[in-house]
């Protein structure tokens, strides 16, 4: 831990970080809104955690997206080759893709990801929730993020995106892969790979024989005649893969966590299922899915928060830190249901936000309020400091969490 009379200390990631990243984003921010750390691979990075700061560095034209820079720029600081195309290919999709290209993909996506369709998943989401409680029923105890939290997202993408529901456990284990901690490149570089050569044929299947489901959908050219090259479509079922399942699984790990420290609040969302969908936007500003911003670099010198930066740095949005910046929201670490959360930023701002937002409220909601209702007496089965947590920068999730039913 870094000697607090010494503030321009550069600190390092290290396993106590995951287990309670708030705590080291508090004591970060004394010492100002933007600070150096040095994350596990060895490579110090520039690490933004007021809410002010944050949300503006979130739609700054000047901190690029661009995933083959990025790569460029990490490999020489690594002094290591460049990542194999084929890799970098799972890694370019419309999160990590500057204007004007980002514009299009978005477009292209957005047209076949429509509100209509997400609306219309939700009795399969309340058939496949009520399935997996059906399951749970006469149990003792069981992990409820392997029995509940993580196999409805992956259920509801894969059948959303024309997935083999049988393949799961597969993407499951890539996905863990490409989010983990920093300094497992070769875990990283195997799962881009197989999720890449699998999402290639996939692609090429939606091609010949197109059906009802949203891949399929972003396979047809758009009106304007303008159509998802095979790379693309590639890129965008990694990143709504990715996003669609790890996201909402935190979302409902995390969440359901913070109740059962709660209880207080636990009582009143049972006895009011009507208040679940405003401590759902509580849940992601308390304890959000995500840990720190997807990767931006600063093409050019620029200054945060009176905090100069040099062209060719690295900086993240600690989303979680601008969420309990005390400045923005009173009584942060306070889980709060009632309070304005208004404005949050666990789903990012700007024009690279969350296109999958809707639909991981939509499962939270009928997540909770189902959970809720068949388990009222819900409880942690071991102590809350014993969990364990994903060695991740990017997620902010649970290994397992017990539960008692």
């Amino acid at each position: 831990m870094a000697d607090l009379e010494a503030p321009d200390r550069i600190e390092s990631i290290g396993p106590e970080f995951f287990a309670d990243p708030h705590e080291h984003y508090r004591r970060w921010r004394e010492h100002g809104p933007v600070r150096q750390v040095r994350f596990p691979d060895g490579i110090i990075r520039w690490v933004v955690l007021d809410y002010a700061a944050g949300r503006a560095a979130l739609n700054d034209p000047r901190l690029r997206k661009a995933a083959a820079v990025n790569d460029e720029l990490l490999s020489a600081k690594r002094g290591v080759p460049p990542s194999d195309p084929k890799q970098l290919a799972v890694l370019t999709h419309m999160l990590s893709t500057d204007p004007p290209g980002h514009t299009r993909l978005r477009k292209l996506v957005t047209r076949a990801f429509t509100p209509r369709r997400i609306a219309a998943l939700t009795p399969r989401i309340e058939e496949i929730t009520d399935n997996l409680l059906d399951a749970m029923a006469g149990r003792a105890e069981v992990d409820l993020l392997h029995e509940f939290a993580e196999p409805l997202p992956i259920t509801v993408i894969c059948e959303l995106l024309g997935v083999p529901l049988a393949d799961r456990t597969d993407f499951q284990e890539w996905t863990h892969a490409l989010v983990a901690v920093a300094g497992l490149e070769e875990n990283r570089a195997s799962a881009a790979a197989a999720m890449a050569d699998y999402l290639t044929r996939l692609v090429r299947a939606k091609r010949e024989r197109p059906e009802s489901d949203l891949l399929s959908a972003l396979v047809v050219p758009a009106d304007d005649g303008d159509t998802l090259t095979e790379s693309e479509l590639v890129g965008m079922a990694t990143l709504l893969l990715i996003a669609g399942h790890d996201t909402t699984v935190n979302l409902i790990a995390n969440g359901t966590l913070a109740l059962l420290r709660n209880p207080e609040q636990l009582r009143v969302l049972q006895a009011d299922h009507d208040a679940i969908p405003d401590a759902i936007e509580e849940f992601l500003r308390f304890d959000g899915p995500v840990n720190m911003s997807t990767v931006r670099h600063t093409a050019e010198p620029i200054t945060i928060a009176d905090t100069d930066i040099p062209a060719g740095e690295f900086v993240f949005v600690a989303l979680p830190a601008a969420n309990r910046d005390p400045d923005r929201y009173q009584d942060p670490d306070m889980l709060d249901p009632n309070r304005d959360t208004a404005g949050h930023v666990a789903f990012g701002h700007g024009i690279h936000f969350c296109v999958g937002a809707p639909l991981a409220r939509l499962e939270a909601r009928v997540a909770f309020s189902a959970l809720l209702s068949r388990f009222p007496d819900l409880r942690l089965a071991r102590p809350a400091q014993e969990l364990e947590w994903h060695p991740s920068t990017l997620m902010h999730g649970l290994k397992e969490l017990p539960v008692q039913l």
